[in-house]
C-alpha cells in the first residue's frame, strides 16, 4: 500500500522574491515546484498539497481597498477564498502538466476548504498579524472607529491592520478531501483555510484571521491518517543557532529535543517556530509516523532519508 504523505508548501515554492510579484511570475515559479511535487507523485507516494496565501492574500487585500471609492472592499475571508482559488488554479495546471511529461494521468483538483476556529482563541483578543496596506495614523484611527479593524503601527513604516492567527480545530470538507484522495491529487486547506466560526444554529460565519498554513497541513495529515507530514521551505534542514558561527544543521529531532530547543528559542517565530511546532504536534498525536522540514530541491531525497531534518516521538 503506497504510504500518504501531506506537503506543505513555503512561500519561495509559489513566488520568488527576484521576480515581479504578478500571476504570470508567479505560473513561472509554480511550475518548477510542480516539478519536484510530481516527482514524489511518481515515486509511488499518494499525495496531498497544502500552500501558504501570505503575499497573494495581501495583494488582494491591497487591490480591493484601493477600489474602494469605485466598488466595494472584499471582508477578508473573502479574500482568502479567492486566494485559494487562483494559487489552486495554477497548481492544478503545472502539475497536470509536470505528471503528464512523466507519463502519469492523474486528476488535479483544488477544494476551496474552510477551516473552524474558536471564536475565543486567545488570538483573537490580541491579534498581531499584520495584513493589507499601510496608513496614515488618522486613516487608521477612522478605520477603528467605522469598520472596527485592530490597528497596530508597524515598525516606523506607517499603521497596519492586525488580525489573528487562531489554531485550526476542524476542516469542514475534509470528507471530500478523504473521497478525492484515492483516485486524485487533492489542493486543500489553502492558506491554511478560510477561518470561521461555527454559529450555536451550526452555521459557519467567515471571520478576519490568517491560520498558519503549517498548523493546517498537520491537522489534515491526522486526518487523512498520513505517514509522513513533509513541510517544505527555503532551507535543507532545520538549524540552531542559525546564522551564527557556530550553526548546527539538524539531520534528526525527537519530540524531547525539540520542545528544549523551542524552549530556548532557537526558532524564529512565524519562520521555523510554528514549522517545528507543527511537526512536533504530528509525530506526537501519531508516534509510529514522521514528519520532515527540508527544502523543495532536497524533498525526493529526504523521503529516501538522505537529507532534511526527521522528526520522530523518541
Amino acid at each position: 500500500m503506497a504510504e500518504k504523505i501531506v506537503i506543505a508548501l513555503g512561500g519561495n515554492a509559489l513566488q520568488s522574491g527576484k521576480a515581479d510579484p504578478t500571476a504570470e511570475a508567479q505560473l513561472e515559479v509554480v511550475k518548477k515546484t510542480c516539478e519536484y511535487i510530481a516527482d514524489i507523485s511518481c515515486k509511488g507516494y499518494e499525495i496531498g498539497v497544502v500552500h501558504g496565501n501570505g503575499p497573494q492574500v495581501g495583494r488582494i487585500l491591497l487591490a480591493s481597498e484601493t477600489a474602494k471609492d469605485v466598488t466595494p472592499a472584499m471582508p477578508f475571508d473573502v479574500c482568502g477564498a479567492m486566494s485559494q482559488g487562483y494559487i489552486g488554479y495554477h497548481l492544478q495546471q503545472a502539475l497536470k502538466f509536470a505528471l503528464k511529461e512523466r507519463g502519469k494521468e492523474l486528476p488535479v483538483l483544488t477544494v476551496v476548504t474552510q477551516m473552524v476556529v474558536d471564536k475565543n482563541d486567545k488570538g483573537f483578543t490580541n491579534p498581531t498579524k499584520p495584513i493589507g496596506p499601510f496608513y496614515s495614523e488618522a486613516e487608521a484611527k477612522e478605520l477603528e472607529a467605522t469598520k472596527g479593524y485592530s490597528i497596530k503601527e508597524d515598525a516606523g513604516r506607517g499603521w497596519r491592520r492586525v488580525v489573528a492567527s487562531p489554531i485550526p480545530e476542524e476542516i469542514v470538507e475534509i470528507g471530500a478531501v478523504k473521497a478525492l484522495w484515492d483516485s486524485s491529487i487533492v489542493i486543500s486547506c489553502g492558506g491554511g483555510g478560510i477561518p470561521v466560526v461555527r454559529n450555536e444554529n451550526g452555521s459557519l460565519e467567515g471571520v478576519a484571521a490568517v491560520i498558519d498554513k503549517d498548523f493546517a497541513a498537520e491537522l489534515l495529515a491526522e486526518q487523512v491518517e498520513a505517514d509522513v507530514l513533509m513541510i517544505l521551505t527555503e532551507v535543507e534542514k532545520v538549524a540552531i543557532n542559525f546564522n551564527k558561527p557556530n550553526q548546527e544543521d539538524l539531520a534528526s529531532l525527537n519530540a524531547e529535543e525539540a520542545a528544549k530547543y523551542i524552549e530556548e528559542g532557537q526558532f524564529a517565530p512565524g519562520s521555523m517556530l510554528p514549522k517545528v511546532e507543527a511537526a512536533l504536534k504530528f509525530v506526537k498525536a501519531n508516534p509510529d509516523k514522521k514528519a520532515i522540514i527540508t527544502s523543495l530541491d532536497k524533498a525526493v531525497e529526504a523521503l529516501e532519508g538522505k537529507t532534511g531534518t526527521v522528526f520522530t516521538l523518541k
